[in-house]
């Protein structure tokens, strides 16, 4: 479990990277080749595979964890500004509610991009190393 956490950190890291995903793959492939084992490999994928369970839910929220999270962040600018304007705790607590729903839902759509990202590389090194079948 400890080789999937370093994995998924490291495909977070690649997620802040400007560049396509064919070039981040590039890059995690060569990272992982040279420190996780062919078997330690196919383990981390069994696990990550066990782990992703799709669903309309998850597929909107990893495609389009922005666009998820806006109605939220809405509702948190708009019971900050009605809370603070009207004296109203009730609607700074809805301020407060909606920024901690938005931040875990893009958090959430983030996890969810990286272990899709370490699954389309594992999958790209499996390939890789696979002889062609005739």
């Amino acid at each position: 479990m400890a080789q999937l956490e370093r994995l998924l950190q490291m495909a977070e890291d690649e997620l802040t990277q400007y560049s396509t995903d064919a070039r981040k793959i590039e890059k995690m492939r060569r990272k992982i080749g040279l420190s996780v084992s062919v078997v330690e490999q196919r383990q981390v994928k069994a696990e990550l595979l066990a782990t992703m369970k799709p669903s309309i839910i998850t597929n909107l929220v990893e495609e389009q964890r922005q666009a998820v999270a806006l109605p939220f962040w809405g509702i948190a600018g708009l019971g900050l500004l009605f809370g603070i304007s009207v004296n109203q705790p009730v609607l700074l607590l809805a301020g407060v509610l909606g920024s901690v729903a938005a931040f875990r839902i893009q958090k959430w759509g983030w996890q969810l991009q990286a272990k899709r990202l370490l699954l389309q590389t594992l999958e790209d090194i499996e390939a890789r190393v696979s002889p062609p079948r005739n």
